[in-house]
């Protein structure tokens, strides 16, 4: 006697054709898609977050240079004197620095000196007024340009 393999062709409670569904393909797809757009959103979420956590580095130490941008040129004040308008240098070839110096004199300036206007209090001491422009505008660092602005007045 030979046995016939329709097991899995035949229902074996009714003995009728067994109708397979492609429910179990649907599904499978329908999790596929899932995952597909939960990994879409996600590689683009930490592209964000890698773009959005360089910025804020590059900003923050936009804004620490301008600080010592400040202070390096009141240094050059002090060595120099007061013969130059302008402070300009270029860091790591990322960052440009521009100072623009505006002095304020009570009376007079000294000779040399271009003052910006003088005060008719003699109680006041010189003091310079600083412009502080940083900027990173290396495309290939950066997609946007980042320019960080500081007014500052100091005392001679």
């Amino acid at each position: 006697m030979q046995r016939k393999n329709t097991l899995l062709k035949f229902n074996s409670y009714r003995n009728a054709p067994l109708k397979r569904s492609g429910f179990a393909m649907i599904m499978a797809i329908v999790i596929i898609i899932i995952i597909a757009t939960t990994m879409t959103l996600s590689l683009s979420l930490s592209t964000q977050t890698n773009k959005r956590t360089l910025d804020i580095y590059l900003h923050e130490q936009v804004e620490l240079y301008a600080k010592s941008a400040t202070e390096l040129a009141m240094l050059y004040i002090a060595k120099n004197g007061c013969t130059d308008d302008n402070f300009n240098t270029t860091l790591n070839e990322i960052y440009t620095i521009n100072v623009v110096m505006r002095y304020v004199y009570p009376a007079q300036a000294p000779t040399g000196c271009t003052s910006y206007f003088n005060t008719s209090s003699l109680e006041q001491g010189a003091s310079v007024l600083m412009d502080v422009t940083v900027s990173v505008n290396n495309p290939n660092i950066v997609s946007e340009p980042i320019r960080y602005f500081r007014r500052t007045i100091q005392k001679l």
